[in-house]
């Protein structure tokens, strides 16, 4: 996984100030924001509604709307378990309750070490080779639990 950096306001308003004049320029510099930093402080909703000449409801209002925005730092590795219709049909739902054990966390969590965050997603675009899921941005295909416990582990072996 790509290593984030710490909140940093001074870094935050570069980025804003970098895009702001962009038209629609709302989602840019929140994308902008959700990577540099892994997601979207507190204090950047301010900031963005100040440079944009928006409320600050409105700022929040597209921040909850989007569910790939994080409110808080993710663990060290993120994984994604799809749960769109192709891979219901295929047993996700028993996967991520059997992840959610494993790993002592609720989807949209993350592990009290910090190690892993537990997110679900609508659609990986894998849906010929159901359940899939996503670590670290790269995606795994007929994802069994067995398969699931190796590449959680595998990491928890590296760490």
């Amino acid at each position: 996984m790509s290593v984030l950096k710490t909140w940093d306001p001074e870094r935050a308003h570069e980025l804003i100030e970098e895009l702001q004049n962009l038209p629609g320029a709302l989602l840019p510099i929140l994308h902008a924001l959700h990577e540099d930093f892994g997601y979207i402080d507190e204090g950047a909703v301010s900031m963005v509604a100040r440079a944009l000449n928006i409320s600050q409801a409105e700022v929040h209002g597209t921040i909850s709307f989007y569910h790939d925005f994080r409110h808080s730092p993710p663990g060290e590795h993120v994984l994604k378990i799809c749960r769109a219709e192709a891979c219901q049909s295929m047993g996700c739902d028993q996967l991520i309750r059997h992840v959610e054990g494993r790993l002592g966390v609720n989807r949209g969590e993350t592990t009290a070490d910090g190690s892993f965050t537990l997110e679900q997603v609508f659609c990986l675009g894998l849906c010929a080779t159901s359940p899939a899921v996503m670590l670290d941005g790269k995606l795994y295909g007929r994802v069994s639990q067995d398969v699931v416990d190796f590449l959680i582990g595998s990491i928890r072996r590296r760490g």
